[in-house]
C-alpha cells in the first residue's frame, strides 16, 4: 500500500476505535441513561436517511440483505449498546468483539463446509484462552454478564459474516444502506416493549445533544465514511494488505476509553486481551515467507509474482476475508471482489 492508502487505513481503524467511546458517551449523557435499543434505531435512521434514496439496491436477494440486517446490524449492536448499557467498558467491549474473527471461522467451518486450516485453528485455541482469562479477570471485579452479551454479539456478526459470504455483494456500501433499513423499526418495537412507551418517549423528548452527537458519529463517521473508504481499499488492494489494520482497532478505542473516560484494565483483561489479539492475527495474518535474491530478468519475475498474488488470493482463508469487516462495522461488509472471485475473476 502506497503512504496516502496507508494513512487512510489508518484514519479508517481511528474512526471505528473511537466509536465505542462515542457510543458510551451516547448511552450515558450527563449522567441519564438512554434506552439501548432506541439508540440502535437512531443510529441506524441516520444510515439509512437520506442515504437509501441515492444509493442503489445491491444485486443480492431480499432474505440476504433481511439476514445481514437482522445479525449484522440489529443483532450485533443491539447486543452491544445493551451490554455497554449494563457496564461494559468501550475499551473492553472494543477487545471482545474481535472475538467475531475466530467465531466465524468455526461457523464456516459447521455452515459453510470450509475447513480451518492448522493455523486458524490455532488462531481460535489461543484466542479463546484469551477469552477465558479475560472472563475471569473480569468476574474478580464485576459481573459477568455484560462480557457475555459482548460475545453474543460477536457470534451475531459471525453469523452475519455468514450470510454476506453466501450473498457475495458487489456493493459493500450498499448492503450497508439497505440492510440497515431492516434495523430501526424492530428495534424501536423492542425497545417499547422492554423500556416501556413512557421511557422511549421521555428520552426521545429530552435527548440529550451529546447522544445527538453520538448518533452522528457512530452514522457517519463509524459507518458511512469508515467504509467507504474501506471498500475503496479492498478494491484497489489484496485483504491481506489492509486486514491488519483492524488489529489497531481495540488498541486505538482502549486507548481512547483511559484518555476519555479514564477506563483502566486490569492486569488480567490486559494479559487475556493481548492472547486474544495475538489468536485474531495468526488467524488472519499469512506467514511471512523469506525469498532469496532472485538474478532473473524483472519482467518475468514480476510477472510470476503477480501470478503467485492471484494464485495466494483466490485461496485466501475465510478469517482474512471476512476479518475484512471490522469491529464496530455496520451491515453488509462484503467487499467488491468477492463477486468478482465468485465469477471467476479477481478485482482486489
Amino acid at each position: 500500500m502506497n503512504p496516502r492508502h496507508s494513512a487512510l487505513a489508518l484514519l479508517v481503524a481511528v474512526l471505528w476505535g473511537v466509536n465505542f467511546v462515542a457510543i458510551d458517551l451516547g448511552l450515558h449523557p450527563d449522567g441519564a441513561e438512554m434506552p439501548p435499543l432506541l439508540f440502535v434505531a437512531m443510529r441506524f435512521t441516520l444510515v439509512v436517511l437520506p442515504c437509501i434514496f441515492f444509493i442503489r439496491k445491491p444485486e443480492v436477494s431480499w432474505k440476504a440483505i433481511i439476514g445481514v440486517g437482522l445479525f449484522m446490524s440489529a443483532g450485533q449492536f443491539g447486543l452491544l449498546y445493551l451490554a455497554m448499557a449494563l457496564g461494559m467498558p468501550a475499551g473492553l467491549a472494543s477487545l471482545v468483539l474481535q472475538a467475531q474473527v475466530l467465531l466465524t471461522v468455526l461457523l464456516a467451518a459447521g455452515f459453510l463446509g470450509e475447513r480451518p486450516s492448522r493455523r486458524q485453528f490455532a488462531g481460535v485455541v489461543l484466542g479463546v484462552a484469551g477469552l477465558a482469562v479475560v472472563a475471569v479477570g473480569r468476574s474478580l471485579v464485576a459481573p459477568v454478564l455484560p462480557l457475555m452479551i459482548v460475545l453474543a454479539a460477536a457470534l451475531s456478526w459471525a453469523a452475519g459474516n455468514i450470510v454476506a459470504r453466501q450473498a457475495k455483494a458487489a456493493s459493500g456500501l450498499g448492503l450497508v444502506v439497505w440492510s440497515g433499513a431492516v434495523v430501526p423499526l424492530p428495534l424501536l418495537g423492542l425497545s417499547l416493549l422492554v423500556d416501556g412507551p413512557a421511557a422511549v418517549s421521555t428520552a426521545l423528548l429530552e435527548v440529550q445533544p451529546v447522544t445527538l452527537v453520538s448518533a452522528l458519529y457512530t452514522a457517519v463517521f463509524g459507518s458511512l465514511v469508515g467504509y467507504g473508504i474501506w471498500n475503496r481499499l479492498l478494491g484497489l488492494y489484496p485483504s491481506s494488505a489492509v486486514v491488519p489494520f483492524t488489529l489497531l482497532v481495540p488498541v486505538v478505542g482502549m486507548t481512547t476509553a483511559w484518555l476519555v473516560l479514564g477506563e483502566v484494565p486490569t492486569p488480567a483483561e490486559v494479559t487475556g486481551g493481548l492472547l486474544l489479539l495475538a489468536g485474531v492475527a495468526t488467524a488472519v495474518l499469512r506467514p511471512w515467507k523469506f525469498r532469496r535474491r532472485d538474478s532473473r530478468p524483472r519482467a518475468q519475475r514480476r510477472g510470476e509474482v503477480r501470478a503467485e498474488g492471484r494464485a495466494e488470493d483466490a485461496a485466501g482463508d475465510l478469517a482474512g476475508d471476512l476479518a475484512a469487516v471490522p469491529p464496530a462495522g455496520d451491515a453488509g461488509r462484503l467487499r467488491p471482489e468477492d463477486a468478482a472471485r465468485g465469477a471467476g475473476t479477481r478485482s482486489d
